[in-house]
């Protein structure tokens, strides 16, 4: 993309920018943080091959600079794996030379922006509490992403408590999400009750765990919710995601403006 082709600027002190970067496609926008929607178009590149830390930052440069976009706007990054105030502690989905990488720093390099970083599901979770499902909702949430595993962010008052990783319980002998993820679903050939037994198990569970006020479901299989949702009995309302794969880049960028906006009031 050309310069004169960028996308245009905004004079609204409302924007952040976030990036989910995935195993396959790096993907960012703009978010308008008044209405958690993007401000432009998102865009997508390849995940690089290798997919080391200097390439993936050098992608995540080359899409913010594709906005036009005012030198104060912080950018968020939702990132596959669990991380320490910024340290990737291990990788599964991207290069091991990952591992121990402070990837808001790296990024910062790159863009010399104000970065944050955090797990994909924190990210995702945030955005609903924010913007979507659990908007209106008080107390503990708990926002599960049902896909290949079981992705799990909570927070609490409006807190985030980050790398929650709850799809690791262990439940009847098993890693809960090798039984109730939805590619468990597919790789069991369950029907949705049979499938609905499994989640009943692990939310029952984990509800029993942490007693949280609102339960929210994503992931793809979450636009079929009508299939298993009304098939759980449990005590908190258990609902669907609504902002589906827009909610880990606005949940980044939202966060990223938070942390910019008390790293601007310490003295």
């Amino acid at each position: 993309m050309n310069a004169h082709d960028k996308h245009p600027a905004t004079s609204s002190d409302s924007l952040a920018f976030g990036i989910d970067i995935g195993g396959s496609g790096i993907k960012g926008a703009p978010v308008d943080l008044t209405t958690g929607e993007f401000a432009h178009e998102r865009r997508r590149i390849a995940t690089p091959q290798p997919s080391t830390p200097q390439a993936v930052a050098e992608v995540v440069a080359e899409l913010v600079a594709d906005y036009d976009l005012p030198t104060h706007v912080p950018i968020g990054v939702a990132f596959p794996a669990p991380l320490s105030h910024g340290i990737v502690r291990s990788i599964a989905n991207l290069d091991p030379s990952w591992t121990g990488v402070d990837l808001p720093a790296l990024v910062a390099r790159e863009t010399g922006r104000h970065v944050v970083a955090v797990n994909d599901a924190d990210a995702a979770g945030v955005g609903e509490v924010r913007y979507g499902a659990a908007r209106d909702a008080e107390g503990v949430v708990l926002v599960a992403t049902l896909g290949t595993g079981i992705g799990s962010a909570l927070v609490v008052e409006g807190h985030l408590l980050p790398n929650s990783e709850l799809g690791h319980l262990e439940i009847d002998g098993h890693d809960a999400e090798t039984r109730a993820s939805d590619a468990a679903k597919d790789r069991d050939e369950l029907g949705w009750d049979e499938w609905a037994e499994r989640l009943q198990r692990y939310f029952g569970v984990v509800e029993d765990l942490l007693s949280p006020d609102l339960i929210v479901v994503g992931g793809g299989v979450s636009k079929k919710h009508e299939k298993f949702l009304p098939l759980l009995h449990l005590r908190a309302p258990i609902v669907p995601a609504q902002l589906r794969n827009a909610a880990g880049i606005v949940g980044a960028a939202s966060l990223a403006a938070e942390d910019a906006r008390r790293s601007a009031a310490r003295p």
